[in-house]
């Protein structure tokens, strides 16, 4: 259990947003970097996931694009640097949208610079799938300050689902 006893969950938030009239719950959490912490973390933060939104099957999706956002968080933000922590925040509503931000403390990236896997000299490579696979599965993701933040959103599948 040291994954979980490393997360700390800065607040728990359970509102009902007046302006737009959506109940929400929100998850905030500070991770060290620690490679070892990841997995067992996104198993813990899965399964309240999937208690407070609706079963839709992209729940898998949802667990890959975050398990690849905290890795680069670690690896490539981070450098896992044990003293560099990884921020969280997680935004489950109650019509199923998934939201989450995670920043880093690392330098940040040049986003052009990131080489495209999928080109024939790429796909050999060990590395650089994680953007790849994060915008592939999540309906919105986008970069802020030089890449040390990370915003996905992932609208639930359901077909009485209306965007806002």
């Amino acid at each position: 259990m040291r994954a979980i006893d490393s997360a700390q969950t800065y607040s728990i938030t359970v509102q009902l947003d007046t302006d737009l009239r959506e109940e929400f719950v929100e998850f905030t959490y500070s991770l060290s970097s620690d490679v070892e912490m990841v997995s067992p973390f996104i198993y813990q933060l899965m399964r309240k996931i999937n208690i407070l939104r609706p079963m839709d099957g992209t729940e898998v999706d949802i667990e890959v694009a975050l398990r690849e956002a905290l890795l680069n968080a670690v690896v490539h933000g981070n450098r896992k640097d044990p003293s560099k922590h990884i921020y969280l925040r997680v935004r489950c509503r109650a019509d199923g949208e998934f939201a989450m931000v995670i920043r880093d403390e690392g330098a940040g990236f040049e986003f052009g610079s990131v080489p495209d896997p999928t080109a024939p000299e790429q796909l050999m490579s060990t590395h650089g799938r994680g953007i790849y696979l994060m915008r592939a599965l999540m309906d919105e993701v986008s970069f802020e300050e030089g890449g040390t933040v990370v915003h996905m959103r992932k609208r639930p599948s359901l077909p009485n689902y209306q965007a806002q």
